[in-house]
């Protein structure tokens, strides 16, 4: 007895992109259009996965540049706009052979998507620093300088020395390791999209944080951006501690 499109269609959900092919030519002689449905989404699949493949390869040109380098860093910042929280750096050191499917600036992934590779970076890279300077910091300082305090941290708290970095833009003062600032390297460079991904989640749950204790100004919906409903909230609540008072002070 022939199986039904169920079972064909768990069959191919349980098996291995590797394997597909093999079920294509298995099932390609059953005239069933619900089977015929079936193979034409994994085929589809795999071509979308092979343009995918095929996208990362450009995105790992830096990485194939500086393939000499043991340890490649890529850095990168989330938070310099905001009117609330900290700015927050990541710097993440991604294995040789690594493959994180749909890595990318994180400003053009969905948030849950930001957080499904979060978690995948976390777990394949061979190291990641998180660094972040407070608001009263960048007060002090100026945004950019924070920026370049909370890059530094971030660096520091990797665990191995990097050999090189790659970063989003910038050159990080006060720092002896080799850099190379990329424009735009968040859509280039496999590192940097990384740790965009790192730093802007690190950051957003931060801001959802925030909102728990400092319910009415929105947090958890505009991260601390100034959107119009947040700067209404200021202006009718007042500032909190959170608040960077530079960015703000035309509401006031």
């Amino acid at each position: 007895m022939s199986k039904s499109i169920a079972q064909i269609r768990a069959e191919f959900e349980n098996a291995q992109e590797s394997e597909w092919s093999s079920l294509y030519e298995k099932y390609e002689t059953d005239e069933r259009a619900g089977v015929q449905s079936v193979i034409q989404k994994y085929q589809k699949k795999e071509q979308s996965l092979r343009k995918e493949r095929e996208r990362l390869i450009e995105m790992r040109k830096y990485e194939e540049q500086y393939k000499d380098c043991k340890f490649i860093c890529g850095i990168d910042e989330a938070g310099r706009g905001p009117l609330a929280g900290p700015v927050v750096a990541g710097a993440v050191i991604l294995p040789a052979d690594c493959e994180i499917l749909f890595l990318n600036d994180s400003k053009k992934l969905s948030a849950a998507k930001r957080e499904e590779l979060y978690d995948e970076i976390m777990e394949k890279a061979v190291a990641v620093g998180v660094g972040m300077a407070s608001p009263a910091r960048i007060d002090e300082i100026n945004i950019l300088q924070a920026t370049y305090e909370a890059m530094r941290t971030a660096v520091s708290e990797l665990g191995v020395e990097p050999d090189i970095l790659l970063n989003d833009a910038v050159t990080i003062p006060e720092i002896t390791i080799p850099q190379v600032p990329i424009i735009k390297g968040d859509a280039k460079s496999v590192s940097i999209a990384a740790a965009s991904i790192i730093a802007k989640v690190t950051r957003d749950r931060l801001m959802v944080q925030y909102e728990e204790v400092l319910p009415g100004y929105g947090f958890a919906k505009h991260k601390g951006y100034g959107s119009k409903e947040h700067i209404e909230a200021i202006r009718r609540l007042g500032p909190t501690p959170i608040h960077r008072r530079t960015f703000i002070k035309n509401f006031i």
